[in-house]
């Protein structure tokens, strides 16, 4: 089966196999002193489904690994339970956030994950089982834990790097110029990836949770790892709330700003228009065609140019003093 790109088999801990044959696959899913993994990319429905006959599953266990759009879930079934998280893309950056689904089947002593694409590095999965030899001993619940702790700590990693991304918004957003459609364009991108983030990291809660009280998950070794990992996940939804606060409370301060802004400008033409205003009224009354004092004299000249000084600088003085200029 070109699907099956990774298999293991551990007993008590210790790796008894790193490829699995699907004609091995039900014999060690059904032995309960070896623990299986099997890894699926792209199946189709009829692989699905022939495995999940293999295995003793339900025919919705398919519909439950194939269907579309489906959010972070867990279901219980009778055989088996059922679980959809979505990891996110190592390399992300503003504007570019790219999800992957993975599925899985977990059973006492097997996991069957399903994959859709091949942007999800299992290989991490992996070098975390290893890392904790001892702790596979615990049985399927221990592999769940290995695979639900990568897709915890790559929301980590975004959510940090969306953190950075705002403080650097932030700080241009308190410069003394203009923020300008630049601005607006980064805080709506990080709005909008927020959401979709928040969608794939507040069911985590449920997921976990659900994990922890399962039969498989729920023992003595495992239970200090999944309370971490509960921890994790609060800590995650915690940090995406508060960021989509912040991002939100930016882009209304943007428009604060930006109406301040407008508000000074338009102080300041409203003074110098005032000011100029002085002249404009001094010439034009020394422009009359009517006898004046100082009319058709050197008197009349000079009389204009010291009332136009004078007027002008008491307005700059009164302006600067209520900081219009």
């Amino acid at each position: 089966m070109d699907t099956l790109v990774s298999s293991r088999t551990w007993r008590q801990g210790r790796l008894t196999d790193d490829s699995v044959t699907h004609e091995e696959l039900p014999a060690a899913a059904h032995d309960t002193d070896t623990l299986v993994w099997v890894d699926l990319l792209e199946p189709t429905a009829s692989d699905l489904g022939e495995i999940a006959a293999e295995l003793g599953l339900p025919p919705t266990a398919v519909e439950d690994a194939l269907g579309p759009k489906e959010r972070p879930k867990l279901i219980r079934h009778e055989s088996h339970l059922f679980f959809t998280v979505y990891a996110i893309d190592p390399g992300y950056a503003l504007g570019s956030l790219r999800l992957s689904r993975i599925s899985g089947w977990m059973m006492p002593h097997a996991l069957v994950t399903i994959r859709l694409d091949d942007r999800f590095d299992m290989g991490e999965v992996v070098r975390r089982w290893d890392e904790n030899p001892e702790l596979l001993a615990a049985g399927a619940g221990a592999l769940a834990h290995g695979l639900m702790d990568v897709v915890v700590d790559g929301h980590f990693h975004a959510i940090g790097t969306m953190d950075e991304t705002l403080e650097d918004l932030e700080d241009t957003l308190f410069e003394d110029k203009p923020t300008g459609a630049a601005f607006a364009r980064q805080v709506y991108s990080l709005r909008k990836d927020l959401v979709a983030l928040r969608r794939i990291v507040l069911p985590m809660r449920e997921v976990v949770n659900g994990l922890l009280r399962h039969p498989a998950s729920d023992v003595p070794a495992l239970r200090p790892w999944y309370d971490d990992l509960y921890d994790h996940v609060l800590r995650a939804t915690e940090w995406t709330e508060s960021l989509r606060d912040l991002v939100t409370s930016a882009f209304e301060t943007n428009l604060s700003l930006t109406d301040a802004r407008l508000n000074t400008i338009m102080k300041k033409l409203a003074a110098w228009a005032a000011i100029i205003a002085v002249p404009t009224a001094i010439t034009g009354w020394f422009g009359q065609n009517i006898p004046y004092p100082g009319f058709s004299a050197p008197l009349g000249l000079w009389l204009s140019v010291v009332l136009i000084v004078i007027g002008v600088g008491v307005l700059y003085g009164v302006f600067k003093r209520q900081d219009w200029i």
